[in-house]
């Protein structure tokens, strides 16, 4: 027996009892499912010895599992009956429903949302380890990871940031040896030599008496600022790897069979047992009321309320921010950049929540763009420089923010986002849907974006709104005018949802008039640039200009409406309705590719609902960029994108009824 700060012990009976619980759990679920009353299942069965690390964990603490987890969160705190739920997808579950078995989940309880993509949550609990260190808290985090996935980069990119940062993070690699089918033995970094010694400590996490030791060194090490450990537990699978693989395929039977004979479950007995603190009785006993209790939980699990299909938009996002005026002085003009560097500096003078994360942001560069400009010598223990690693900004961001931070995070170049975007899609998207609400993000995520500036080429240019949004859980907004920029960063600031701020580079640095009175800008609300009866052109960002250009062109040809969306995500369709009502005709002019675009996605909804369809006097336009990629040279550039005479002969052409 041992006691752990005086809150909690390892008894190694109680722990038996345990690890018997989550077993049975594990073979209830297998014969359900093989009585076709179930979908899925996922075994935990030779990996519970690992419940020994959360021993070492307060309330207070973290824990990143992996579906292979279920003794772990038992050992957390979560019941058998909760776990049973989950199985049977009910409403009343974890996640309301919509996530496989093993996908756990409890906010109550500090236990992230488990993403299928292993590994994928890394970084996240890298994200919250920081956000416990910049607290100056001495708290703890916990991540799990099969070993098969310590092949993909976001594993380095959370080691090297946790090692960078000393964060109080226990990393541990669960390895039992397969990644489905496959051997890991040729592709373990630690096999292979990739890491020194010094950088990991080796398990054999076939007994749980080796995980506590090993988990109460590396938790004394965290919390007294020591930094992070990686802790490569070797273990057994000693089942399939899904309810959907048959591992006699694969394996040989000597070595299944090897392995049953090293069951924890059955050496810890056989040790209490020998030692006389438990008989075969008692343990026969034991077994049997486990079992029963198990059975009662699946039953009453069944019985539960399912989800409902009226409900399957819930949940994608929270509550819309009570919009409120940027703390920028009007009446006078301004720069976009500048526009939104004061809004930055407000933000971290008002809220201690506030961190900026990016590369080149802090002083004296202040980004490549200026846009950060003075705010690390202000706030040195908030704005920091990170590393060229794109999915380390955005993982970080969505730890910290669930933490309950407030992260402000650069994008260098939004051309950038591609490492990053596993974690926006698998991890911002998805985390309150997946968790039936109980999780949020409020990040902000912001990029210098678009092109209409020479020599950008095709990794500085591009205009990929539209793939940013395709993907419910994510807003995205784009300014075209500094009061925009500071409106819709400040309402992004204060929203409890994740936010993709794209700033248009060629209107950066443009001195423009600001209004006296400086407006709030909620989400979703268009704004009228230009009134008119003949045409509705919708635009944003960059091409605003175009449309302006194109409209004072046509003055005396026709009446172009100007309307800029501002938010693409969500797009204020009333507002386009009522101007398609007065002018019958449409033009979409965007900076993105042709090829599902949201300009595509605005005149299908239009020409789609039969309130808006009967305004049509003429087929609608959309002016894109061509479906090609940006060239260095400037001619290939202003080739492929909207200009002027395109957007006039889109114009001209609605208007031939």
């Amino acid at each position: 027996m041992a006691t752990i700060s005086g809150e909690k012990t390892y008894n190694k009976l109680d722990f038996l009892k345990l690890m018997f619980l989550s077993r049975e759990g594990d073979r209830r679920e297998g014969v359900l499912l093989r009585q076709s009353r179930g979908w899925f299942q996922v075994s935990g069965m030779g990996h519970e010895p690992l419940a020994a690390f959360v021993l070492h964990l307060r309330d207070d603490d973290y824990i990143f599992p992996y579906y292979r987890d279920r003794a772990m969160m038992l050992a957390k705190g979560m019941t058998n009956l909760e776990l049973a739920k989950a199985y049977f997808a009910k409403r009343d579950s974890s996640s309301g429903g919509r996530q496989m078995p093993g996908h756990f989940s409890s906010a109550e309880k500090n236990v992230w949302s488990v993403p299928t993509p292993t590994g994928s949550s890394l970084l996240p609990a890298a994200g919250v380890a920081w956000g416990m260190k910049l607290e100056g808290k001495d708290g703890l985090v916990i991540a799990t990871v099969g070993d098969a996935a310590i092949r993909q980069g976001e594993f380095y990119e959370a080691v090297s940031f946790a090692m960078q940062e000393r964060l109080p993070l226990l990393i541990v690699v669960e390895d039992n040896l397969y990644g489905i089918s496959t051997p890991t033995d040729k592709f373990n970094p630690f096999r292979i030599g990739v890491f020194g010694e010094k950088d990991i400590a080796y398990v054999n996490a076939r007994h749980p008496d080796n995980v506590f030791s090993a988990g109460a060194a590396a938790a004394e090490k965290a919390r007294s600022g020591g930094g992070p450990t990686v802790l490569w537990c070797e273990m057994d699978r000693l089942c399939s790897h899904t309810s959907s693989d048959d591992h006699r395929v694969y394996r040989a039977e000597d070595d299944i069979a090897e392995m049953i004979e090293r069951d924890p479950l059955l050496v810890v007995s056989q040790e209490l047992i020998a030692a006389g603190n438990l008989s075969e009785d008692e343990w026969a006993g034991i077994q049997e009321e486990i079992r029963e209790s198990v059975d009662r939980d699946y039953q009453e699990a069944e019985k539960g309320p399912d989800p409902r299909g009226d409900e399957v938009l819930d949940h994608l996002y929270g509550p819309e921010p009570e919009a409120e005026a940027p703390p920028i002085e009007g009446g006078r003009k301004w720069r976009m950049i500048d526009a939104i560097n004061q809004v930055f500096k407000s933000g971290l003078n008002k809220d201690k929540r506030f961190v900026f994360f990016g590369q080149d942001i802090e002083d004296p560069k202040g980004g490549v763009f200026r846009l950060t400009a003075g705010l690390s010598n202000a706030h040195p223990d908030r704005v920091f420089n990170a590393p060229l690693a794109e999915a380390t900004i955005i993982g970080v961001a969505c730890g910290l923010a669930t933490y309950g931070m407030r992260p402000v995070f650069e994008i260098q170049f939004i051309d950038f986002l591609g490492p990053g975007w596993h974690q926006l899609i698998t991890n911002l998207a998805t985390l309150r849907w997946r968790s039936f609400g109980k999780w949020k993000c409020p990040a902000v995520i912001y990029a210098p974006y678009g092109a209409y500036l020479p020599g950008g080429s095709i990794w500085h240019s591009q205009a990929n709104e539209s793939c940013i949004a395709h993907y419910p859980g994510i807003r995205v907004v784009i300014p075209s005018t500094p009061e925009d920029a500071a409106g819709l960063m400040w309402t992004a600031m204060h929203a409890d949802d994740p936010t993709v701020v794209l700033i248009p580079k060629h209107l950066f640095r443009m001195q423009m008039d600001v209004p006296k009175e400086i407006e709030p800008v909620p989400f979703g609300k268009a704004a009228i640039r230009r009134e008119g009866s003949d045409v509705t052109l919708v635009t944003w960002g960059n091409c605003t200009e175009q449309a302006s250009e194109a409209a004072e062109q046509l003055s005396g040809e026709a009446s172009v409406e100007i309307i800029d969306l501002r938010s693409i995500v969500p797009w204020d369709k009333e507002t386009v309705a009522e101007s398609l009502a007065k002018t019958g005709r449409l033009v979409v002019v965007q900076e993105d590719a042709r090829t599902c675009s949201v300009g595509q996605m605005i005149v299908s909804e239009l020409t789609n609902d039969p309130e808006t369809w009967g305004h049509f006097l003429s087929p609608p336009q959309l002016v894109s960029r061509y479906d090609v990629h940006i060239g260095f040279n400037p001619i290939y550039e202003y080739a492929c994108l909207p200009d002027t005479e395109r957007v006039v002969e889109a114009i001209r052409l609605v208007m031939e009824e």
